[in-house]
């Protein structure tokens, strides 16, 4: 009796480890180690953090295919189908204007195209429940995981607003403008009148605006100036500058005569 009892527990432990190795087996195979997570988890993110959406406002710009030549734009552009459509009626526009703008963004899609440096993909997700293009890129970007390109203001606040990181074409320009500090001479041409009165305007390569105080008598001519100030803006910088030795001659104060004395009464 003791010995078919001792048979009896032996299959049941065996049954149990044997029912135990089937459940680890199972568990990892439906459940990856945390290596393997983090490894997925870190190729999703690298995937994501490679990719930028494309606005149309960026594509007619036409700066974005000269940023893409210089290798400053890594991985892939995705433009959405709607983009792409936004585009085509913009270039098919009675305007001339906005025709020829429209005309040149599809140029640039095919240059960057042709670029070798990086990849352009067309997507067709469409949210259907969202109306507004920029509502849909953002939208796709969280969905993605994705930066926005663009030069588009109000893009760039929905964006912000909604946690959207945005790569603005504007602000980059801004940023590698030349720096110059009060005091330091450069060449320039004078092309036209200011705002102001006795104002000249000039600019840098880069489109700085320098504002030439004394300037209006100067149209035309190259001339040598002095940086006095520089004004930051929301625009981008602006540049105010005197003709070199012709810098403010400090202002005196007016010496005052001393008043005659009263001659003494005579008594």
């Amino acid at each position: 009796m003791t010995d078919i009892i001792l048979i009896i527990l032996s299959l049941t432990v065996l049954a149990l480890a044997f029912a135990v190795a089937v459940l680890v087996k199972q568990k990892n195979i439906f459940e990856p180690n945390s290596e393997n997570k983090k490894s997925n988890n870190k190729s999703k993110a690298t995937s994501s953090s490679t990719q930028i959406l494309v606005d149309t406002s960026a594509i007619i710009d036409g700066r974005i295919a000269d940023i893409v030549k210089t290798g400053f734009v890594p991985g892939k552009l995705l433009v959405p189908r709607f983009v792409l459509a936004e585009l085509q009626n913009i270039a098919d526009s009675e305007e001339s204007m906005r025709r020829s703008r429209g005309r040149r963004g599809l140029e640039m899609l095919n240059l960057i195209r042709e670029n070798k440096a990086v990849e352009l993909d067309i997507i067709e997700e469409d949210p259907a429940d969202v109306k507004e293009v920029d509502h849909k890129l953002v939208y796709l970007a969280r969905e993605y995981g994705t930066n926005i390109l663009t030069t588009d203001y109000n893009l760039n606040r929905v964006a912000t607003i909604e946690q959207v990181k945005v790569l603005n074409i504007n602000e980059l320009a801004n940023s590698i403008k030349a720096v110059v500090i009060p005091g330091e001479e450069m060449r320039v041409r004078v092309v036209q009148k200011g705002k102001e009165k006795n104002q000249g305007l000039a600019y840098l390569e880069d489109g700085t605006m320098i504002v030439v105080e004394n300037g209006d008598k100067l149209i035309g001519k190259e001339i040598s100036v002095e940086v006095t100030r520089i004004f930051q803006t929301v625009a981008g910088k602006m540049i105010f500058a005197v003709e070199h030795g012709q810098s403010r001659k400090p202002q005196t104060q007016a010496t005052r005569k001393p008043s005659p004395r009263p001659s003494p009464r005579k008594k």
